[in-house]
């Protein structure tokens, strides 16, 4: 696997006719009652941010855009702080969403980030995202996932943070779809304001109570180009060995 620690190592080039074009201008999350929230998809060649506190289902989200990405033949990079390669590929089975094939054809690929027992400053974590922007540009990929970018809040100045959002931005204008979660803990309100403002779709993960249970709720904050979306709510669970059950939001309360 390679690693974007290392600025010599090549890119791996795989053959071009593992993607077909779609066509499409949107990207699909593979769940008809999602994309029916956010506008039949998320618009392709943007960048969107995923926010909320913890176990909200922010992994959850980017894992069915992965299976929505993978069955209209897109390539995928996910860096990970939250998984290793087996975590994230055994997630996404107990979801249902099976994607070892993919995986195992190259259509996606898992770069954990998260590196135990290493003690990051700011100079390195400038290194860090510096590569990670090289690495995306230089990458086959169209679409970009990563999960989530609090490490990185952790030990870099919010300056560095807003620089990295607006070379995301760039890149997206050169043909990358990104997404980026992060808790919402992580940066004071000033920061994510000016964060949301770059992002051409928000998606806000919170938790609703229903009965005596909690369930993940995704609020959309705006999706650009689409009309009548701000503020639809989408509510469900996930059951290990089903995946997702969308449930009614009449019978929540946030």
């Amino acid at each position: 696997m390679k690693n974007i620690y290392d600025d010599d190592e090549e890119e791996e080039v795989l053959d071009e006719d593992l993607h077909l074009d779609t066509g499409k201008e949107i990207l699909s999350t593979g769940n008809p009652e999602i994309d029916k929230k956010i506008a039949d998809g998320l618009p392709l060649y943007s960048m969107t941010l995923i926010e909320g506190e913890n176990d909200t289902g922010k992994s959850v989200i980017t894992q069915q855009i992965t299976w929505g990405a993978m069955k209209n033949s897109f390539r995928v990079d996910l860096f990970t702080t939250e998984n290793t390669v087996k975590s994230f590929l055994n997630q996404m089975e107990s979801m249902s969403l099976d994607i070892s094939q993919y995986y195992a054809w190259g259509y996606l690929r898992v770069f954990p980030l998260h590196v135990v027992g290493f003690d990051w400053d700011e100079k390195d974590m400038q290194g860090i995202l510096g590569r990670l922007i090289r690495h995306i540009q230089q990458s086959k990929a169209e679409v970009i996932i990563i999960d989530s970018l609090t490490l990185f809040s952790e030990y870099a100045s919010t300056d560095m943070v807003l620089t990295f959002f607006t070379n995301c931005k760039t890149l997206v204008d050169n043909g990358k779809t990104i997404l980026i979660t992060l808790h919402t803990y992580a940066f004071d309100e000033d920061s994510l304001v000016r964060i949301r403002s770059t992002c051409d779709a928000h998606l806000v993960m919170k938790k609703a109570l229903i009965g005596d249970k909690y369930v993940m709720v995704m609020e959309v904050g705006k999706v650009r180009g689409a009309r009548k979306t701000t503020g639809n709510l989408v509510s469900f669970e996930v059951h290990p060995g089903y995946g997702m059950k969308i449930i009614p939001m009449s019978f929540a309360r946030v």
